[in-house]
């Protein structure tokens, strides 16, 4: 539900979004496609958010995607897990869709020129 409220928001934006249904999947399609930004849950099957960030981060051909982890988990040792990993940013649900677009403007307001998320 909650990947479906991000896709209708970002794509509302005039944005592409790609979507996975998991970690792995996540992971093997952020290579292929280098996207500008990845939202990334935590807690998903295959591989959780933190596997894939790490992964992402420490490979030099994606550690320049920016990462926001999009979770329900709120706790401060989530937090800085997520940052020691490389994550750009951290945003917990729930979320308006408002606050997520502000967000992304933030998140890849030095970036400039058109997005793929």
């Amino acid at each position: 539900m909650i990947r479906e409220l991000v896709a209708v928001t970002i794509e509302s934006s005039g944005d592409r979004l790609l979507q996975a249904a998991d970690g792995g999947e996540g992971l093997a399609t952020a290579r292929a496609q280098r996207p500008d930004i990845i939202f990334l849950d935590i807690n998903m099957p295959v591989m959780d958010g933190f596997a894939v960030c790490q992964a992402l981060k420490s490979d030099p051909e994606t550690r320049g995607i920016s990462i926001v982890m999009l979770t329900a988990l709120g706790a401060d040792a989530d937090r800085a897990r997520a940052k020691r990993l490389g994550a750009d940013d951290y945003f917990t649900k729930p979320f308006s869709p408002l606050t997520l677009l502000r967000k992304v403007d933030q998140v890849l307001g030095s970036r400039g020129g058109p997005t793929t998320r």
